[in-house]
């Protein structure tokens, strides 16, 4: 399973950004599909993750301003990120759980992250 990110890049605060994901292979099933980020000097944080049709789950920190959505059928995920604050920059990276494909099951794959720098 290989997870292909995109949308990052450089934003003024209070803009928006849409980071995309999709899981490439023969994928039977994902459970949980979400985004994590990692700003300079700090440790990896949940943004946002959403298993199946249930309801989403969002870091205090960016509710209201950032909404994640998924498309079973096509193994994708984005993050619609309004409202843009500086604290938001980070390394964001793409992430999915108990994953079946025709290998077998997999607890997580990484993708590999997106910049998203918001300038003050």
């Amino acid at each position: 399973v290989q997870l292909q990110a995109s949308g990052g890049g450089l934003v003024q605060a209070g803009g928006s950004l849409r980071l995309s994901c999709t899981a490439s292979g023969t994928i039977f099933s994902i459970g949980a599909m979400g985004w994590y980020r990692q700003a300079p000097g700090k440790g990896r944080e949940l943004v946002a993750s959403v298993i199946a049709d249930d309801e989403p789950n969002y870091a205090d920190s960016v509710k209201g301003r950032f909404t994640i959505s998924r498309d079973n059928a096509k193994n994708t995920v984005w993050l619609q990120m309004n409202t843009l604050k500086p604290e938001d920059t980070a390394v964001y990276y793409c992430h999915t759980r108990h994953i079946v494909t025709d290998r077998g099951y997999d607890y997580e794959f990484w993708g590999h992250g997106t910049q998203v720098t918001v300038s003050s």
